[in-house]
Formats: C-alpha cells, sequence, structure tokens
C-alpha cells in the first residue's frame, strides 16, 4: 500500500517528495542514523527515481539527511558539539528577533502574542506536551515573523529543522514546560511593554535554557 503524494497537475515532484520525508525527520519516524532508500520512497511516494534523488539533495543541503558515496542516503545524525554550535546560532537570532518585534509597531500580532501565551499558561501542570510542542512552535514563529527580517527568518527556519525531533523530545521530560513557559512569559512580557532590550535577553536565556533541556538527552547527543 502506498502513500503517493502529489504536487501539481498531479506530478509528484521534487519538491513534494522533499516536504514528504521533511516532516517524517521532524516527526521522528525516520530518525538519525536511518537508511533513505530510493526505491521504498518510490514506492511509497509514486515519485520518478531522478526526483527521488533531487529531494534527496535538497535535504542534504538543508542539513538532514547526509549522502555518502556506495552507501545512499541517510538521515543525519548531529554531534553534541554541532547541536551546540546550532543553538548558539539561534541563540543570537532570535534573540535579534526578539528585540526587533518589541520595537515593532505591530499590534495584530502582538495581540495574537497574547492568545498564545494564555493558551501555553493553560497547559502547565496538564502534561499536554504535544500541544505545548505545537504552541512553542507558533509562539517561535509568531516572533520571527514581528521581526520582519526576512533573513533571520530564513536563517531560523534552517537550524531549526534538524532539531525538530529533539525539541519535541525534550517536551516528554518532567517540568518542561513549566519551565519553559516560565522563559515564554518573560519574553513576552517584555515584547508587549515594548523593552527591546530585555526582550533579546530573556530569548536568549530562553534559547540556553533549551539547550540545557535538550543536552540532557543523552541518547540522541552522540559525541
Amino acid at each position: 500500500m502506498t502513500n503517493n503524494i502529489e504536487g501539481r497537475g498531479g506530478a509528484v515532484t521534487a519538491a513534494s517528495v522533499r516536504s514528504w520525508l521533511r516532516e517524517r525527520i521532524r516527526r521522528g519516524r525516520l530518525v538519525p542514523g536511518q537508511r533513505l532508500v530510493e526505491a521504498d520512497i518510490i514506492a511509497e511516494t509514486g515519485a520518478s527515481r531522478a526526483r527521488v534523488r533531487e529531494a534527496l539533495q535538497r535535504l542534504e543541503a538543508e542539513g538532514l539527511v547526509a549522502i555518502e558515496e556506495f552507501r545512499g542516503a541517510s538521515v543525519r545524525r548531529l554531534s553534541a558539539d554541532e547541536i551546540r554550535q546550532i543553538y548558539r546560532a539561534r541563540l543570537a537570532l532570535e534573540g535579534i528577533a526578539a528585540h526587533d518585534f518589541a520595537m515593532a509597531d505591530d499590534p495584530v500580532r502582538k495581540t495574537e502574542l497574547v492568545r498564545l501565551q494564555d493558551e501555553m499558561n493553560t497547559l502547565e501542570d496538564t502534561g499536554d506536551h504535544r500541544r505545548f510542542a505545537a504552541l512553542n512552535d507558533e509562539w517561535h514563529d509568531l516572533i520571527l515573523d514581528g521581526a520582519g527580517n526576512d533573513y533571520i527568518r530564513t536563517f531560523v527556519d534552517r537550524l531549526r529543522l534538524p532539531l525538530y525531533r529533539l525539541l519535541f523530545s525534550a517536551f516528554y521530560q518532567p517540568s518542561r514546560i513549566d519551565e519553559a513557559n516560565r522563559g515564554h512569559r518573560k519574553v513576552t512580557a517584555a515584547i508587549l511593554s515594548g523593552d527591546a532590550a530585555a526582550a533579546e535577553t530573556e530569548m536568549r536565556q530562553h534559547i540556553a535554557d533549551a539547550l540545557n533541556a535538550v543536552s540532557q538527552l543523552e541518547d540522541d547527543l552522540p559525541s
């Protein structure tokens, strides 16, 4: 049984295969180190071999896939040092985004920020990890949008992709929802008050705390 996907006009494009694979990597259905067999992907998606290879090459450029001569493609496994480097880059970029959003005259997005924060507050002590992870994504995305800097948005999206499974797994640690939301509340309050310096500082601390949480997932951090 296949899960054929379609692009425009019914043709399976490299972009649609890339999105299909990316989502499975994000959700942990394809795990680090797992081989990505072209024949299996063709059978699942209905794509041509050329489109599958193009999709894998694009995912390699995004940092999600490793392609080795004679061994083919596999889901890329990040080292602990690579993960720290990614978080340090996010720390700087998302700090700037929070700073710029705080300074922006954008009442619509700031009203949406209040709504998201209120909903996240209701999830403390609930253990609803999946819903909180989804809201966490929306919160970060909204701040990136509010910053109005397309370059920061592009770079951060690229940095977050290889970490998605770890980020999601981290929310299953005891008390992680409450810890993360404490950081959210501080960033949100600073943005809403227009305190750009505090917004940047609190966001940088929030990302640093996230790195600490992910670092506790020892099985997912190869040396």
